[in-house]
């Protein structure tokens, strides 16, 4: 079922520092309005995804929600800025799994 509701945030990262590009609320497909980096912004670097699923399952009523995740960090390199890069996370309260989409 889509992840409707759940907060993303977009890190930009250098060294162990990292900055909030961007942060987004799903939609009812589970998915962002708008890509989360576009024209200029789309830069080769370091960056990571914090997903809070701690929060969405509260938000959707899972009992679950306080026993194990709270935040998955997702994190990743951009290599080639001119490249689609789509990271869905697959989630339940208890495991996750991620894989570059196309």
């Amino acid at each position: 079922k889509p992840a409707k509701g759940m907060t993303i945030q977009l890190l930009k990262c250098t060294g162990d520092k990292c900055i909030v590009v961007t942060t987004t609320v799903t939609n009812s497909d589970g998915r962002c309005d708008v890509p989360l980096l576009i024209n200029d912004s789309m830069q080769p670097a370091d960056y990571q995804l914090l997903f809070h699923v701690g929060d969405y399952f509260r938000l959707i009523g899972n009992a679950d929600a306080d026993r194990f995740l709270k935040i998955v960090p997702i994190q990743f390199t951009i290599s080639d800025a001119s490249a689609n890069y789509h990271v869905p996370l697959l989630v339940s309260p208890w495991a996750y799994s991620t894989y570059r989409g196309s």
